[in-house]
């Protein structure tokens, strides 16, 4: 599975900007998309389900990740 730094990646590329961090956890936010999504610590790697639900709150295509 992906590290959480090539979500971090994959999200800025999408146009998300970083708007906090709370501890191990960044948040970013869309300028057009409400909501914000959470990623924790960047340097580890995610489990499925925590990638799964990254990319739909971020209104990203999973079948088109890398």
């Amino acid at each position: 599975m992906p590290s959480s730094r090539e979500i971090i990646k994959a999200l800025e590329a999408n146009g998300w900007n970083r708007a906090a961090v709370k501890g191990s956890h960044h948040q970013f936010t869309h300028p057009t998309k409400a909501g914000r999504v959470t990623i924790p610590d960047p340097k580890k790697d995610l489990t499925t389900g925590t990638v799964r639900s990254i990319y739909r709150q971020a209104g990203l295509d999973w079948s088109r990740r890398k």
